[in-house]
């Protein structure tokens, strides 16, 4: 391998004791709402099988979970912020009391931020070892939990716009950034066919294996009438192998019937699944025997705020931001996993920041992306994250950038090293 080609580029990959290290990162398969096989799932159901594994399964033969001092749990719809369901599913699979917890909510980017608090935490010396995690039932909790119903009556009359834009369906803003910003329909329908068929081929190979959790759930038939059945869910059931251009070049816009460009086709799924990513200070995976189960290092992450009426192109801020921190450029980033909310802003964000020979040549979401494989709001960013990691295991990849847009106007970006 080259050497690196700047200062900032060989900072950020030397190795310290103080590092962030990364021993577990997985995920449950993702699963459409309503009608997938998580749709008689809980979300505290899900969260535990991703909890057990990464204090489980990160050293075989150990349980690691005694070492774990904190578990930040991203949600957007549960009840009560997920509180009660997260430490539930945590005391369910046997973390001991002394374990704190907590949940958090920056919309899509919730469990992107609970890794990166949990990572602040332990630099900052707080915790020697933690949890980033977060779980989505949208079958149990969209509709009026996602869009209030009941509001400040000032904001009806508030000549702030801004304010009166927060509550703007996602797929208004959708519309807005592909007529902003000239992202055709026919575009977004190639991107949406690519993300199906980029998943549908890994899963073929099985590229999602070592990310993936298996999780036994309940489950009855869609109409209702059949019996209770306890079922082991392994794979993800919302990729289309048979998608095509002129199949997605005949759905109707589904939130701006005239004129409009999004679709149900090429815009993400609602889903249900969970995702947890285990963190410990190298000096204290080293103490402990644990170096050689290193599998990743948490470098940094951003924040940047937009119009709430474009959130969409909230990574095309946050991406330079995290990137100048550093002094790195695009060319020093081997593998990106950029949230595909929409095909509109997701194709937007890659030419802003010239990402689209990266795109084609197979360094951005080169597994597929949300389109494909569905959205769970607070599990999104560590399911990312999984994917990331793998992915760079397995291709040989230094660094690595999760990003996202995040709802009322913000973009979240986070960088990860190979070890």
């Amino acid at each position: 391998m080259a050497a690196p080609r700047a200062s900032g580029l060989a900072s950020v990959l030397a190795k310290a004791p103080s590092d962030t290290v990364i021993l577990s990162s997985v995920r449950t398969p993702i699963c459409r709402s309503y009608k997938g096989q998580f749709k008689d799932a809980y979300p505290e159901g899900l969260l535990a099988a991703v909890l057990r594994h990464v204090k489980e399964k990160a050293l075989p033969g150990t349980d690691l979970g005694p070492l774990v001092e904190d578990v930040g749990v991203g949600v957007v719809l549960s009840e009560l912020g997920g509180s009660k369901a997260a430490r539930m599913a945590m005391n369910h699979v046997g973390y001991p009391n002394e374990t704190s917890l907590f949940t958090i909510n920056r919309a899509c980017s919730s469990s992107l931020q609970a890794i990166a608090t949990v990572a602040a935490h332990i630099r900052a010396g707080f915790v020697s070892a933690g949890i980033g995690a977060g779980t989505e039932s949208m079958t149990r909790n969209y509709g009026s939990r996602a869009v209030p119903v009941d509001l400040w009556p000032d904001l009806k009359t508030s000549e702030n716009r801004h304010a009166r834009d927060c509550i703007m369906a996602m797929g208004l803003t959708s519309e807005n950034v592909a007529s902003r910003y000239g992202v055709s329909r026919r575009d977004q329908d190639a991107f949406a066919e690519a993300s199906h068929l980029r998943a549908a081929r890994a899963r073929s190979a099985g590229l999602f294996r070592d990310e993936t959790v298996p999780v036994r759930t309940r489950f009855q038939e869609v109409d209702g009438g059949g019996d209770w059945q306890t079922i082991t869910v392994t794979a993800d059931d919302g990729i289309r192998e048979s998608i095509s251009l002129a199949a997605l070049a005949k759905l109707k816009p589904a939130f701006q019937p005239d004129g409009g460009a999004s679709t149900a086709g090429n815009s993400s799924q609602v889903s249900d699944g969970a995702a947890a990513t285990l963190l410990m200070r190298r000096s204290t995976a080293t103490q402990l025997g644990l170096a050689d189960s290193i599998i990743g290092r948490f470098v940094s992450a951003a924040v940047a705020g937009c119009a709430p009426d474009e959130m969409g192109v909230g990574p095309a801020l946050a991406i330079p931001k995290l990137l100048a921190r550093h002094g790195l450029s695009t060319a020093d980033i081997g593998r990106w996993e950029i949230n595909e909310a929409f095909a509109s802003q997701a194709l937007y964000c890659l030419r802003e920041l010239g990402l689209e020979r990266a795109w084609e040549r197979g360094a951005v979401n080169p597994t597929g992306g949300a389109i494909a494989l569905g959205h769970p709001l607070g599990a999104t960013g560590a399911r990312m994250t999984s994917t990331l990691l793998h992915g760079m295991r397995r291709d040989g990849e230094d660094l690595g950038v999760v990003s996202m847009c995040v709802g009322t106007g913000m973009g979240m970006a986070g960088l990860f090293a190979r070890e």
